[in-house]
Formats: structure tokens, C-alpha cells, sequence
């Protein structure tokens, strides 16, 4: 028994010494993974866009706005006289944040009378605006109790202001980024089947005895699941205002068109992998793992991309889903036009005009 189980143990080993595209992912994917998901896991939030308002211009004022910068979580901005530029400038997206300090703070706080600031925050992403919230009530009880150097019994309060999501509910923050999600999963692996289930049928073998030239087979696999992509994002954005109350408060035509330069991205590449893989169960592999992972972790839908390491971020600029989820946002939840969300709508673009071409010379070599 124990010369049989050797012996299948050997041929074992051997046939995954000449398999070394099994070997390489049985020995590099978990490597991968720890990597991406323990620098990308990560809960705090550093680099946090802030706009200061300081209307009292005192010291007292001053060393509060200090205090915020050298927590080592903020960084200052854009310096205000008033408040009237916050609204452009949270559109944007130039600051994720704002610290308004009234006029009479210095007075108050001399007379040791209860005073209030006001900390604006971007509500569209709630749970980094829970984060950067907790940061700041934790730095002004900090400033409560050591203002200047002694213990002073000063009633300072960081009274919220949340736009685009008031009450902070998760949904509206989740439901964009799971929308991508699904698209995103969904295309790719609709169409990486595409082609392989031609190779496994024999049919692909038929397909070039035929004058259908590669790009008209690009075009015919692609546009049906094109048109079952847009109706399913629209069923989805219907059952999100239904369901969880998430308001779409930007123009349904330019939702239309981000939605369908995605869905292209994600189609396309999904063809490219079609065209790599010999089976159907390695088509399913590649599309998942290249469209869920980096959908999930490295797109900014769970975890902000401003705390990832640095080499993390660049590599984030690869991941379609970044785009078309900050796009997403814009549209449906601050409803702002393409004025503002037009360089993401430019790198959908690039990303789909890409793997389209990368997925038709491979079509034609398939051919």
C-alpha cells in the first residue's frame, strides 16, 4: 500500500514539474494574496484632503488647526476666508473634509465658555467618513483637555456636517461600488466564455472556414452581453432607489454612457482571456480572479486608496473599476455633469480601446 501511494505520490510530483503554469499558481498565489490583501485590508485612513476656515485668525484658532495637521491624518489643502467655496471644492473632490472655526472662538475660549466648530465631511463615502469623524472628535477632546499646556475645562465640540449622505447610511456608500462589482465580474466572465466554449464544441474550427473576419466575431460576441449589461445595471440602480433609498441625482444619459464604457472595458477583456485559455474552467479562473480581486480591493469601493502603500496606488491605476466607481459617485450621488468626472471618463476610454485591441489581434490570430 504504502509502494502505491509512494508511487502515485511521484507521478504526481512529476506531472507538476511539467505543469509549471499549475506549480507557478499553486506556489505564487498565495504570495500574491497575502501582499494585496494585507497592504490593501487596511481600516484607517491617512492623506485626508482638509480645507480650513479659519474665521477667528487667532492663536487659539491656530494651534487647533495645527493640532488637525500634526495628528499625521490630515493634510491642509486649501485655506479659506469663508465657507462659500466648500461646495465646489467637495465636488471636486480637492478636499474630503472641512474645519470652520467661528469668528468669536478666541473670545470664548478666553472666557472659558462653550464653543463649537464646524467639521464639513463628504458623506458619499460613509465609512471613511465615520473614520475621518471619529479622527476628528478624538483631536478636539485632545485640545479640550491640553490647549495650552494645563488641564482647562473648555467645552469644545466638533459638530458634524455630513453632505450627500447625511445620515451616514452604508448603503448608499456600498450599493455604487457593488454595482461595479457585479459588472465588472459578470462581463468578464460572460464573455471569457465566449470563445472557449467555440474551441471545446469544435465549432471554431467551422468559424474559419468561414469569411466572418475576426473583428465581426469581436463584435457579435460582444454586443450581446453589452445589451444584457445595461439592462441589468439599470434593474440594479432601479432596485438600489427601491430598495435602500440610494437617490440618483445626476443625469441618467451621462450614467448611460460611463456605465457603457465600463461594461466595453470588462467585455473586452473578458474576450482577451477567451482567447488565452484552452478550456472553459481556465477562461472562469482567469476572468475571476482578474476581475474580482482587484475589483474588490483595489478600486477604492471598500477600502480608500489614499491609505494603500504607495506602490499599491500605482498599481490601482490599472483597475477599470477605480474610474467608474468615483464616476459612479459623482453622478448618482452628488450629481454633478462630466465638468468634473471627465478625466475618469477618459481613462474608461483608454482602458476599453486597450483590451478591444488587445482581444481583436487575438481573435485574429485565433482565426
Amino acid at each position: 500500500m504504502i509502494r502505491r501511494v509512494l508511487a502515485i505520490t511521484v507521478k504526481e510530483l512529476l506531472q507538476l514539474r511539467r505543469d509549471w503554469r499549475t506549480a507557478l499558481a499553486l506556489l505564487g498565489m498565495p504570495v500574491v494574496l497575502l501582499m494585496i490583501y494585507g497592504f490593501a485590508l487596511s481600516f484607517d485612513v491617512t492623506d485626508i484632503r482638509l480645507g480650513v476656515v479659519d474665521q477667528s485668525r487667532t492663536q487659539a484658532s491656530r494651534r487647533m488647526v495645527e493640532a488637525f495637521l500634526k495628528s499625521g491624518y490630515f493634510v491642509e489643502k486649501a485655506v479659506l476666508d469663508d465657507t462659500r467655496p466648500l461646495d465646489d471644492l467637495f465636488v471636486a473632490e480637492a478636499i474630503q473634509a472641512a474645519l470652520v472655526i467661528p469668528s468669536d472662538f478666541a473670545a470664548q475660549t478666553s472666557a472659558r465658555r462653550a464653543t463649537s466648530i464646524l467639521f464639513v465631511l463628504d458623506g458619499s463615502d460613509s465609512q471613511t467618513a465615520n473614520t475621518v469623524l471619529s479622527y476628528a472628535k478624538q483631536i478636539v477632546a485632545s485640545q479640550t483637555r491640553s490647549l495650552f499646556g494645563v488641564e482647562v475645562h473648555l467645552a469644545y465640540q466638533a459638530e458634524p456636517l455630513v453632505w450627500y449622505n447625511p445620515d451616514l447610511k452604508s448603503s448608499i456608500f456600498l450599493v455604487p461600488g457593488l454595482l461595479a462589482f457585479i459588472l465588472m465580474v459578470s462581463s468578464v466572465i460572460a464573455t471569457a466564455l465566449a470563445v472557449v466554449r467555440e474551441k471545446e464544441r469544435g465549432t471554431m474550427e467551422s468559424l474559419r472556414a468561414t469569411p466572418v473576419r475576426a473583428i465581426e466575431l469581436l463584435i457579435g460576441k460582444t454586443l450581446p452581453y453589452l445589451l444584457v449589461g445595461t439592462v441589468s445595471a439599470a434593474g440594479s440602480l432601479f432596485l438600489a432607489w427601491a430598495l435602500f433609498d440610494v437617490p440618483v441625482r445626476g443625469s441618467l444619459f451621462w450614467l448611460a454612457v460611463v456605465t457603457l464604457l465600463f461594461l466595453a472595458g470588462g467585455l473586452g477583456w473578458g474576450i482577451f482571456i477567451s482567447t488565452l485559455a484552452e478550456t472553459q474552467q481556465l477562461a472562469f479562473q482567469l476572468g475571476l480572479l482578474s476581475s474580482m480581486l482587484p475589483t474588490l480591493l483595489l478600486s477604492g469601493f471598500i477600502f480608500p486608496i489614499s491609505s494603500m502603500p504607495k506602490a499599491l496606488q500605482i498599481f490601482t491605476y490599472i483597475v477599470p473599476a477605480r474610474y467608474y466607481i468615483s464616476a459612479l459617485r459623482s453622478v448618482v450621488l452628488k450629481g454633478v455633469g462630466p465638468e468634473v468626472w471627465w478625466d475618469q471618463v477618459g481613462a474608461l476610454i483608454i482602458y476599453a480601446s486597450i483590451v478591444l485591441l488587445l482581444a481583436t489581434v487575438r481573435m485574429v490570430k485565433s482565426l
